[in-house]
């Protein structure tokens, strides 16, 4: 007798051995196969169909493979045999069951099998190390068997996910285009698993925050990665709760969130928020705030509009603020301050001074400052109004 191995126990089993086994195999496929049934609440349903020829198959398969090796260095399983036993974990995951139900059947089969391979062989007399070793060897199968039908349901499960998440892929492009008819975005989100809202918000995050973002806001948004940045549309938060969990998930994120939209129109929303990130988040690191809470795009719509063309607000402000560039730096600054201060309060006094923290006599004083250098264009509606718009837009960017 061989000198076995922790790996291969078999080895120190006689080969006649199974020759004697061998005859009780139909016997005991029926008895594992009842044993089962009683045992694993998964399986307890008759063993009819596909799912009965599968159990049945893998416990012949099983029984037949392993009295192959008494005497032998040969593997616990064959590439055939290793295939059943995969096919049976995947089969798992397209039924809907756990892998603890297979793994329960087959400690009940191992000890069915165990009983009855030891009773039969003391029948013929062979001793106790022998029954030793049909105990070792069986054990080391069985765990052989589990792993290949773990790799079976890993995989499958990998598969599955993988095509859902093509689906949810599939459905978000199909949003994105902005083109699709109600009927083919509902099919697609129906395949996808995925709930459509009749309200969407397109998101944008930067490319390394997108996984931690990904988790945090589970199965109920979609997500796509792009070159440099991250799009996920969710559904639009309807109360003041939804809108405090959706903003907890993307704290710390540097997201923005695009304006609400019905779903048919999401490409807006993605576009203005885009934007935002163009005019407010990459012109102006500070856009979030300490808190760092997500941005709201509609929050913010008036610095868009302002931020959206620079040269054209550049040139504006050439315009309508030239009178200001011969000053020295600090009164020039003085004076901006105030003439924005005085364009916002109507020229009120009392708000100006309170505003800007000084005596109404010294707002007096500046005003009379910007009369002399601005003259009749303090009394022109339309240059008020491009005078507020470039001082407006110039003081969210943090210049002068």
């Amino acid at each position: 007798m061989a000198t076995a191995s922790p790996e291969q126990p078999w080895l120190a089993l006689p080969a006649e051995i199974s020759k004697l086994l061998r005859p009780t195999l139909p016997s005991l496929v029926e008895e594992i196969i009842g044993t089962i049934r009683q045992t694993v609440p998964a399986y307890t349903r008759p063993l009819e169909g596909r799912f009965g020829v599968a159990v049945r198959r893998g416990t012949e398969v099983a029984l037949t493979s392993f009295l192959a090796l008494p005497g032998t260095s040969r593997p616990a399983l064959s590439a055939e045999a290793r295939g059943v036993y995969a096919a049976l974990g995947s089969g798992e995951v397209r039924q809907g069951r756990t892998l603890e139900s297979l793994l329960a059947a087959y400690r009940a089969g191992t000890r069915v099998t165990l009983r009855r391979f030891s009773q039969t062989a003391m029948e013929a007399h062979y001793g106790s190390e022998v029954l030793l070793a049909i105990g070792e060897s069986v054990l080391a199968y069985i765990e052989e068997v589990s792993a290949a039908s773990a790799e079976g349901f890993a995989f499958e499960q990998s598969e599955r996910a993988g095509e859902v998440d093509r689906r949810r892929t599939e459905v978000l492009e199909l949003l994105l285009l902005g083109q699709a008819d109600e009927v083919a975005v509902q099919q697609a989100a129906s395949a996808a698993g995925w709930s459509l809202a009749h309200h969407l918000v397109a998101i944008l995050l930067p490319l390394g925050e997108a996984p931690a973002a990904r988790f945090a806001l589970g199965r109920r948004a979609l997500s796509v990665d792009r070159d440099t940045d991250t799009v996920v549309l969710a559904a639009a938060p309807a109360t003041g709760k939804e809108r405090r969990e959706l903003e907890r998930a993307l704290r710390g994120r540097r997201a923005v969130i695009g304006p609400v939209r019905e779903w048919s129109r999401v490409p807006d929303s993605l576009r203005l928020a885009v934007t935002a990130t163009a005019v407010l988040v990459d012109e102006t690191p500070a856009a979030f705030g300490d808190d760092e809470l997500p941005l709201w795009v509609e929050e913010h719509l008036a610095d868009i509009v302002l931020g959206a063309e620079s040269a054209a607000l550049v040139d504006l402000g050439v315009r309508r603020l030239a009178a200001l560039d011969g000053l020295r730096a600090g009164p020039r600054q003085r004076l901006t301050e105030t003439l924005l201060a005085w364009l916002r309060h109507w020229g009120q006094r009392g708000p100006i001074a309170e505003e800007l923290r000084i005596h109404p006599q010294t707002v007096g004083y500046r005003v009379a400052q910007l009369r002399e250098l601005f003259g009749a264009d303090l009394d022109d509606p339309q240059v008020r109004f491009e005078m507020e718009l470039v001082l407006r837009a110039r003081q969210g960017l943090g210049t002068a």
